[in-house]
């Protein structure tokens, strides 16, 4: 595949469904900014239902297609098989689905797809290493599968690469590692604080916390909510916002009662405004995560000048600066945790956060410099 082919090069992506997640959110950025009479990207989901980006891919020219199934191999087949033929012909099968990649590379390597990407965007092993026998063999069989069937692999870190291509993935010259961008514009977008905290009912005078992600176990709220009790014992005016949804987030919602917490926590949803939350209302951004490919949200947070308190499991690769990230281990205790978010003030650091800004700008994370190594997979 060339720039000068005369169609475009079709590319299929495989995700679980297009929600307002690290992955999906990075995709939409090389969605909205490719050449997209060079690029023509479809996206297969694995859900029936609707969901947050589905409407703008529509718009932009793209599919969302379903296929469903995917516990059942033989089914799954039939249904990724028949949308080969109704949808194809693919240049690219790009799959983003961890372990299950490998499967779905397997059957696109039996239809004659071309190019074949598996995209790790996760550190698993601990977990991996921890799962059940049948756990076990059903990741070395897609492994295998993948080892056999992909003509390249992506990953967002080291970390991210070892997980889904093994210790020694830098010695097999299809795997790299390609960072994922950020869409840095909204980040240079004036924000008056004050407004923005009156539409969230935050007095202007809070410490505010903030957390972006969705609601499961990996993103680990439920520790979360222990730091922020320990950090309101101490601050009265402690604020906890919360963005985003999930399979979780009643469970969540009942921990923050029972821990006498609901005065003092935002549930804002699912926001399209991230940016000028962290500009305009997060004193402190808390990642707690029990594992991470990289923390895109982790990069948009860096952009807007915010102190970083987080998991020391994520990889090292998303520390830009690091006068404004502190990492602690898991096994410190929340209130630990919170000693250390309370010694944290955005407006104590030296230096404006315009630097913090034009640091991400300047580096692998800009959407710019992410989708142009991209495209470089594509066109081979």
């Amino acid at each position: 595949m060339t720039p000068s082919s005369v169609r475009p090069i079709r590319i299929m992506h495989v995700v679980g469904g297009m929600e307002r997640a690290g992955t999906e959110t990075w995709l939409m950025h090389v969605l909205r900014n490719i050449d997209r009479d060079a690029f023509q990207m479809d996206f297969v989901v694995h859900t029936d239902q609707p969901c947050a980006f589905d409407e703008e891919i529509r718009d932009l020219g793209s599919k969302v297609i379903p296929c469903l199934n995917h516990a059942n191999p033989v089914a799954y087949a039939c249904n990724f098989n028949r949308i080969l033929r109704r949808h194809g012909p693919y240049d690219v099968v790009h799959s983003h689905v961890h372990n299950f990649s490998g499967y779905i590379l397997w059957l696109a390597r039996r239809t004659g797809v071309p190019m074949r990407i598996a995209h790790s965007h996760l550190d698993t092993s601990d977990f991996d290493d921890a799962s059940s026998h049948v756990r076990r063999l059903y990741i070395s069989l897609t492994k295998r599968m993948m080892r056999n069937s992909a003509t390249h692999g992506l990953a967002a870190s080291e970390k991210a690469a070892i997980a889904l291509f093994g210790e020694d993935w830098a010695a097999d010259a299809r795997w790299q590692i390609l960072y994922c961008g950020i869409d840095l514009n909204p980040f240079a977008e004036p924000v008056d604080a004050t407004v923005v905290r009156a539409e969230l009912g935050i007095a202007a005078d809070s410490f505010v916390l903030g957390h972006v992600g969705r609601f499961m176990e990996q993103k680990n709220h439920g520790f979360l909510i222990d730091i922020a009790v320990e950090v309101a014992r101490r601050e009265s005016n402690m604020r906890l916002l919360l963005v985003g949804d999930g399979l979780l987030q009643e469970e969540i919602r009942q921990k923050i009662v029972d821990k006498g917490l609901a005065d003092y926590v935002i549930m804002a949803g699912v926001r399209e405004d991230v940016a000028r939350l962290m500009l305009g209302a997060i004193d402190v951004f808390v990642f707690p995560s029990l594992y991470e490919g990289l923390g895109l949200v982790l990069i948009e947070a860096q952009a807007a000048g915010l102190p970083c308190v987080i998991s020391d499991v994520i990889p090292s690769e998303a520390d830009l600066d690091g006068r404004l990230i502190s990492r602690q281990p898991l096994a410190t205790s929340a209130s630990e945790w919170a000693e250390v978010i309370l010694t944290l003030n955005r407006h104590s650091l030296n230096t404006d956060k315009i630097e913090y800004f034009m640091k991400v700008k300047r580096s692998d994370f800009n959407i710019a410099s992410s989708m142009s190594k991209l495209v470089e997979v594509y066109y081979g």
